[in-house]
């Protein structure tokens, strides 16, 4: 029996950048350097996409990743690996973004471990990392979270959180670290993602246009794991143009 499967959920509509998942001005489709950063982690037994188009069906098959049709009209990513995770019996299911290149492996490990040895309580698991930047800091498309002594998500927010109602620099570089940003992965046990996407979307988490926020209003425990990096997601043109040049960069050395 299988434990643990990660499933990036890969939709081929995207406003800011359309058809990102596919763009290959490297030599191959940004979609692959997520799976390869999946495929490199240890705790996983295998990688899947949940895609909602044939041309990105085709793009995963020719760099020899399995993927899975899903509904094209699916609500959200949840949804999506939901359905696949719904088709299998792993303990834990884990949502990669497809749009994260960089992400590490080390985390993906860091994560499946945060909830595999937890106790049953907690449903869900996801990671932060401490932020250092006043930019990232007021940048509303950077989600920031706050979490209890024991690793307890408390709340999610595109707002300062917490607010220092005195503003210092120090604030940006003090131990243990204020202020943390989330990243986007997620881990779950398996009978909770299936549960997860039958509950209504909440006044929380249509506010802030935050999903993780529905697990918390309804009373879920949700960890958060600590890691010393940020993976930076493939959002605007800007942003791949960024990654394109670091890319080209790594081969001249």
């Amino acid at each position: 029996m299988r434990t643990c499967t990660i499933i990036i959920p890969a939709r081929l509509a995207s406003t800011r950048l359309p058809n990102k998942l596919l763009l290959a001005e490297t030599g191959k489709p940004l979609l692959q350097y997520a799976w390869e950063a999946a495929r490199r982690a240890c705790l996983a037994d295998r990688v899947l996409v949940a895609c909602d188009d044939k041309r990105i069906f085709d793009a995963v098959t020719n760099f020899g990743g399995v993927a899975i049709m899903t509904d094209p009209n699916a609500q959200c990513g949840t949804d999506r690996i939901a359905e696949v995770a719904a088709t299998l019996d792993d303990d834990l299911i884990v949502n990669v973004q497809g749009d994260e290149p960089n992400l590490s492996p080390d985390s993906i490990d860091a994560l499946i471990t945060l909830l595999r040895d937890s106790s049953s309580e907690a449903v869900m698991a996801t990671l932060a990392t401490p932020i250092r930047s006043r930019e990232i800091l007021d940048d509303p498309s950077c989600v920031k979270v706050v979490f209890d002594q024991g690793h307890r998500a408390l709340y999610f927010s595109r707002s300062v959180i917490p607010y220092p109602r005195s503003w210092s620099e120090t604030l940006l570089t003090q131990e243990p670290p204020l202020f943390y940003l989330h990243l986007g992965i997620y881990a779950y046990r398996r009978d909770f993602l299936l549960k997860l996407r039958e509950i209504p979307r909440s006044p929380l988490e249509i506010a802030e246009s935050l999903e993780q926020l529905r697990v918390l209003e309804n009373g879920y425990t949700l960890l958060v794991g600590s890691v010393d990096e940020r993976s930076v997601g493939i959002d605007t043109p800007e942003d791949y143009a960024r990654f394109v040049a670091g890319e080209r960069e790594k081969s001249k050395s």
